[in-house]
């Protein structure tokens, strides 16, 4: 019986096959960049491991079997003339294998043994299951034959180099079934929960549960919708090591980490339809805050980093991130995120902000989170407009709370300082036609052709009438057929895949649609929205994109791009539905 499918299709070179909770995947994806001619289950436990290799196996010849690979979210099948092989998550530790006419080889990605990489290989005498023992993840890997026959095994026990790993396979006509666990030390002898074509149903039925939650305004003028929800939902993992909340990763392909201005995004998007989530997608890089009230640079399994800081976009985010959720935030919880709020803001107006200056800086392209914008190439820390800009939204936030918390002296303080910090921001950094970014040692100024310049526009409503003019205009010659590129296009810096020198980005898109449409230009958001939209129905939900030709840049499966992607979505169509029920 061949389980039925359920869900979007989607190419598994893209989206990696995994599930909400999971810190494995199913991908031919191995590192940056790396493609493997097979399909390889790929842990993200202290980094990102290739583990087990799953060949097809011809069951005539018992050489590889031609197949192509299809996935939609709750089953991934290899399909070949004479069979197929059909895999579905169980739970978000444990897989089901299950072929007909096929069989399969599970073998270990690393043939080299050494006292301190590789997997070593071995049958357990307890329960007959077939073990991997991987040193870079630090797990097991627990293959259990449910149905049909062991074929070739070879390698157990081996040191050194060999081949290692266990062929299944299944009379003619018959069926074989295998599950496949990720464990740490023992488990008891795995029994299945269900029959193989209830597990697909189940895992179906839980991703359209999500999906349903997260997008329920989707149409057929939002297609991408689904895969959106589908990115976002395979990408989260549960509480495990450094990650002290279920967490939204930026991706299960290379880019495993939580990035301190990424999981904003995420939170957005998740907001309506799953608070919980989304919460604890904003708040977990603040249970890493150091002592001084930085957050830090990234967060993952087995490794928290602090050379470098994101910018200030949290207390943006928490404005509008409050107007989303669901349930609103308790009393106490209040408090405590005002407390982490002031904290963090401390940082960037002590640590950050140099004697006698009024304005922060950063030291480093990466701690705006354009690592390698054009603003940074004179000198690298420097005092910019992007930065007093977050910076006052987060001092207008803290005075809002403050107020709330009935702290009424610190809200006044607050309200100052942003005042002040804008002030100072005008003053500083703006020519009348222009920011320009300023060294933090030399006092040399400068402006460049990145749209990081312009990101002042984020203060919308705050700022005055001319100079969101003037900013609106530059944004526009940004613009491109697909959306805002990061570098102007007649830039001689300009670099179809330079990162941030040129590509199309979500976080810049979001933040830029937002602040036109506060400050009144309304015409201009719409067009950056509904490109953006159009790129990612059209090119998928990339880490960036070629500015140009649209097409999907580096990492293919990034959350904050299909978290962009949804939040543009549901407001386009909710604007509709609004405008639907006017006219009526």
């Amino acid at each position: 019986m061949t389980a039925a499918r359920t869900g979007p299709a989607f190419s598994i070179h893209d989206v990696p096959f995994s599930t909400r909770g999971s810190w494995f995947d199913i991908s031919p994806v191995l590192a940056q960049q790396s493609y493997a001619e097979d399909l390889h289950l790929v842990s993200h436990q202290n980094g990102m491991h290739p583990v087990l290799r799953f060949v097809p196996l011809d069951s005539t010849t018992g050489g590889r079997a031609d197949t192509c690979v299809e996935t939609t979210p709750g089953m991934l099948s290899w399909i070949g003339e004479r069979g197929r092989i059909d895999l579905a998550y169980e739970t978000p530790h444990t897989i089901r294998l299950r072929g007909e006419g096929i069989g399969l080889r599970v073998a270990s990605a690393a043939q080299r043994l050494t006292p301190f990489t590789g997997t070593y290989f071995f049958r357990d005498p307890v329960d007959g299951a077939h073990v991997f023992t991987s040193y870079e993840t630090g797990r097991r890997y627990r293959t259990t034959l449910l149905a049909g026959a062991v074929g070739e095994e070879s390698g157990s026990q081996a040191l050194g180099t060999a081949d290692r790993g266990v062929a299944v396979t299944a009379e003619p006509g018959g069926v074989w079934e295998i599950a496949v666990e990720e464990l740490d030390s023992a488990r008891r002898p795995y029994t299945p929960s269900a029959a193989f074509h209830e597990v697909v149903a189940a895992a179906g039925r839980a991703f359209s549960g999500f999906c349903d939650a997260v997008a329920p305004w989707r149409s057929p003028a939002t297609p991408a919708a689904e895969i959106a929800a589908y990115v976002m939902w395979s990408a989260t993992v549960d509480a495990t090591g450094l990650v002290t909340r279920p967490a939204v990763l930026m991706s299960k392909h290379w880019m495993d980490k939580v990035w301190s201005w990424d999981h904003c995004f995420n939170a957005l998007a998740l907001a309506p339809g799953v608070p919980d989530l989304a919460w604890d997608q904003f708040a977990l890089p603040f249970d890493h805050q150091d002592e001084t009230g930085a957050l830090p640079d990234s967060v993952t399994h087995s490794e928290v980093l602090y050379n470098f800081v994101k910018p200030p976009i949290h207390g943006w985010t928490l404005g509008h991130l409050r107007r989303r959720l669901a349930v609103p935030l308790g009393r106490a919880e209040l408090a405590e995120t005002y407390r982490r709020l002031s904290r963090w803001t401390d940082f960037w107006l002590t640590a950050r902000r140099a004697p006698g200056s009024a304005l922060p800086h950063y030291q480093h392209g990466n701690d705006s989170g354009w690592d390698n914008a054009t603003t940074f190439d004179p000198e690298r820390v420097v005092v910019t407009a992007d930065l007093a800009a977050f910076l006052v939204l987060q001092l207008h936030e803290l005075s809002c709370l403050a107020e709330e918390l009935g702290l009424d002296g610190e809200a006044r303080s607050w309200r100052r300082t942003a005042e002040r910090t804008q002030a100072a921001m005008l003053d500083q950094l703006w020519t009348g036609e222009a920011f320009v970014a300023r060294g933090a040692d030399t006092g040399d100024t400068w402006t460049s052709a990145s749209l990081l310049d312009l990101m002042p526009i984020v203060l919308g409503e705050h700022l005055p009438d001319e100079v969101a003019k003037i900013l609106a205009t530059r944004i526009e010659a940004h613009l491109t057929v697909h959306g805002l590129a990061t570098e102007l296009p007649t830039s001689s810096h300009y670099r179809p895949d330079g990162y941030w020198r040129g590509p199309i980005w979500a976080p810049a898109t979001i933040l830029i649609e937002d602040g036109l449409r506060r400050s009144g230009h309304h015409r201009l958001a719409d067009d950056i929205g509904a490109r953006f939209r159009a790129l990612c129905e059209t090119h998928g939900f990339a880490e960036n994109f070629d500015a140009l030709t649209g097409a999907g840049l580096r990492d293919r499966a990034y959350t904050w791009t299909a978290a962009a992607y949804l939040l543009l979505a549901e407001a386009h169509e909710l604007g509709r539905a609004k405008s639907a029920v006017h006219t009526g």
